[in-house]
């Protein structure tokens, strides 16, 4: 099951990033006194007790201003809305109830999802409280007082957040159906990629950046098994603003990612592979999916014997994060090679749950230290006692060792490239987890 995801919205300058960063446990949005600086990475998986959920970050919501980027941001905090799961209402006991405040919360009772009131700056609950009273004029619910500066009173918004959490028994498990989720900038293709695939025309499609709205779920048959096809096109571009519209991308992104089994990265082959396809392919490597580059629009690339050569080097280049990833070039427009793609989610499904048995996982191991001695470190070297697989989706190993210090990153990737030698695991990301035992 998808982990909730939890959006926090609220006028700008009311605190959200300072929550956000005092929530994820670390210093991830840029917290600045000026209102709508948000412009950083706006996501982090997070736990309390035994939940883990998804916390966006979103620009502020100015409900009436005709200033460009917080109309953006209005926009942007509308899809964190629409996506979420539980809306996380922050406002501010210092500048007390305004009026941008109530149009918030209008906008909040109409998208009839569960929403939870925080008064940040509440640094002294017997000085604040009787002016965090005042925003039960909202009709919302009970103000809860925090201070996301002082990290007080987060435990009970936490509880209070949790209370609306899926508790892991509804029909959502049963559903066995392969989740394909198609992200990628806007305008790469990805909804003409959707009714390719489809057959039909169920996307709005145009040459206009962002014209689909929502994420839409679309079931197609192919070769009598289902596929659920998450379609994350972003929103319509009403300007220029790059940073919003990326941030735009990246909400959509993480929002689908979370949903599915199989990602496909959409990339646009007239333009190239950039930063922002890296930032999207990111989210869903860091995540544990299954990942397949897609190269759309290859029929506009004029090609000699090197293009696709070429265009593979650079696209490993720009995402070498990714090695184990097939890239499978294509046209949406013409149809050509779409059909490859579900025998590439299939074969990605079948190693996502590949399970390697622990005495072939051992014999591995071994033959790799033969080959290239574990580093060693002011005369102690690091030792590798036993590996074994605990779990799939991704494929997860345990690796004992003698000192976890020891055992460096780039180690650990050769241990890797030797199982991925054995056993191929191709366009799954493998994690591994370091345990320390003591010698005898």
């Amino acid at each position: 099951m998808s982990k909730p995801i939890v959006a926090i919205v609220g006028r700008p300058n009311v605190g959200k990033s300072t929550l956000f960063n005092a929530l994820a446990g670390e210093r991830i949005s840029i917290v600045q006194d000026t209102p709508g600086v948000t412009r950083d990475r706006i996501y982090a998986d997070c736990t309390w007790l035994n939940y883990t959920y998804t916390l966006i970050d979103t620009g502020g919501i100015e409900p009436d201003s005709q200033d460009v980027i917080l109309r953006q941001m209005r926009e942007q905090a509308q899809i964190a809305i629409e996506t979420a799961d539980v809306i996380l209402f922050l406002t501010d006991v210092r500048q007390g109830l305004v009026d941008a405040d109530s149009k918030v919360a209008d906008m909040l009772r109409k998208s009839g999802k569960p929403v939870v009131l925080a008064v940040n700056k509440v640094d002294s609950f017997p000085k604040y409280m009787p002016d965090v009273y005042e925003f039960y004029n909202l009709g919302i619910g009970d103000p809860i007082p925090v201070s996301a500066a002082s990290r007080l009173g987060l435990g009970d918004l936490l509880d209070a957040l949790a209370e609306h959490f899926p508790r892991g028994d509804g029909g959502e498990e049963e559903d066995d159906r392969p989740r394909i989720a198609i992200v990628g900038k806007p305008n790469v293709g990805k909804s003409s990629l959707v009714n390719r695939l489809v057959g039909e025309e169920r996307v709005i499609v145009s040459n206009v950046a962002g014209t689909t709205r929502d994420a839409i779920d679309t079931t197609v048959r192919y070769h009598k098994r289902d596929y659920v096809l998450i379609d994350t096109a972003g929103l319509r571009r009403k300007s220029k603003v790059k940073e919003e519209i990326e941030r735009f991308s990246i909400i959509r992104a993480v929002t689908a990612v979370e949903r599915a089994d199989v990602v496909l990265v959409v990339i646009d082959a007239s333009e190239g592979v950039s930063e922002q396809d890296a930032k999207i392919a990111g989210i869903a490597h860091d995540r544990g999916k299954g990942i397949l580059i897609v190269v759309n629009k290859w029929d506009l690339v004029e090609k000699n014997n090197q293009t696709m050569k070429e265009h593979t080097e650079r696209i490993r280049e720009v995402l070498s994060f990714l090695p184990y990833a097939d890239i499978l070039f294509l046209s949406a427009e013409t149809g050509q090679r779409t059909g490859k793609i579900f025998e590439h989610v299939d074969a990605i499904l079948a190693n996502q749950s590949m399970r390697v048995a622990t005495g072939v996982l051992n014999e591995i191991l071994s033959e790799a230290v033969a080959m290239q001695q574990p580093p060693s470190d002011k005369g102690k070297r690091l030792r590798l006692y036993y590996i074994t697989q605990v779990s799939v989706k991704p494929p997860t190993f345990v690796i004992f060792v003698n000192d976890r210090e020891l055992m460096h990153f780039s180690y650990t990737r050769y241990i890797e490239n030797k199982i991925r030698e054995a056993f191929g695991f191709r366009g799954t990301s493998l994690k591994f987890i370091i345990r320390e035992r003591k010698e005898k």
